[in-house]
């Protein structure tokens, strides 16, 4: 089941019955009357009090949830690495394009966060960019070619590779390698030093707004990849297949998300290839474009801008007006125009 982050609060104990409790309820009265009320036991000596976290909105999926660190996950999405495991649990998941046409995920943890996440694979330069946006994250992958360290140890994320957190990881005898490591998320969290809180990136979620058109079903595809988003009534949420099969996860049955966002964008070579000599494209998250909001069963054209590395991706209609979300999970794709 998902750990999912919410308040707790310490109880008093109870007096005993008999004549002893006359004495306790007594004393206790009068302890209000010159105190006031309480319903958590006083500090020890020596002890201080810790506030439970505070119960609010996610600024990532608008639904209620305490505030959290954030822990984006780079996620393998080849045919041998499905089902994934421990991405239902997901704030927001974006795809990207990657060496061959292929497409991998960054998936992002906040509200929620299963036993485990995975397959985990290897970062890549356009997630450092994107991940701008979140503050300060946390950033589990399974390792990158040597050339990208630098750039990764100067990105203002908390970097937890294989190598640097090897308690983090676990290996599964259940798919041959390199599909098969897993993160233990919150012991990747233990292991990362000051990493952001959920804080608002420039997502909007309420009623859904006029106009709009209706959409039973859309595909986005990649070079050698692609996606398909079917509007179940029942269900209230977009059913996702990946390359024609139902995507599906381990721990929690269909991927279900319940706002999906196509973002055109410029998808570029970069200076990087991977072993084969494959150039690794570089996906442009910061400046401005069209997009494609799926919510409710309708498609609405869009806008998106995000003037800075640090700033926010705002999503408008075509009066220029913010666009609200689907409250629940969130899927962007990050598609070539």
């Amino acid at each position: 089941m998902d750990t999912e982050r919410g308040p707790s609060r310490r109880r008093g104990s109870r007096g005993r019955h008999g004549t002893a409790a006359v004495a306790v309820v007594t004393a206790a009265m009068l302890a209000l009357s010159l105190f006031g009320c309480t319903d958590s036991e006083p500090p020890g000596p020596g002890e201080t009090t810790t506030p439970a976290p505070e119960r609010s909105t996610s600024p990532f999926t608008g639904l209620p949830a305490a505030q959290g660190p954030v822990l984006a996950v780079k996620i393998d999405n080849v045919r041998p690495a499905r089902p994934h495991t421990g991405l239902g649990a997901a704030d927001i998941v974006y795809v990207e394009q990657v060496e061959s046409g292929l497409s991998r995920i960054l998936a992002v943890f906040s509200s929620r966060l299963p036993p485990q996440i995975g397959p985990v694979r290897s970062a890549r330069e356009s997630d450092l960019e994107l991940l701008r946006q979140f503050g300060r994250p946390a950033l589990a992958y399974s390792g990158s070619q040597s050339a990208l360290k630098p750039l990764i140890e100067a990105a203002p994320v908390a970097a937890l590779p294989q190598g640097e957190a090897p308690d983090a990881f676990v290996r599964s005898d259940d798919r041959p390698a390199p599909h098969n490591l897993y993160l233990l998320p919150e012991r990747a969290l233990a292991a990362a030093r000051d990493v952001s809180d959920s804080s608002d990136i420039g997502m909007r979620f309420g009623a859904a707004p006029g106009g709009g058109r209706p959409l039973a079903e859309h595909t986005v595809r990649y070079p050698s990849a692609r996606y398909t988003f079917t509007w179940s009534p029942e269900r209230q949420r977009w059913l996702v297949a990946m390359d024609g099969a139902a995507a599906r996860t381990t721990d929690g049955g269909r991927l279900t998300p319940a706002t999906v966002v196509v973002q055109y964008t410029e998808v570029r070579p970069s200076r990087f290839s991977d072993r084969s000599g494959s150039v690794s494209p570089y996906t442009e998250t910061v400046g401005s474009g069209t997009a494609l909001v799926l919510r409710d069963g309708r498609g609405y054209d869009a806008r998106w801008q995000r003037a800075a590395p640090d700033g926010d991706t705002v999503f408008t209609d075509a009066a220029g007006e913010r666009l609200n979300f689907a409250p629940g999970q969130v899927w962007v794709l990050l598609a070539a125009r």
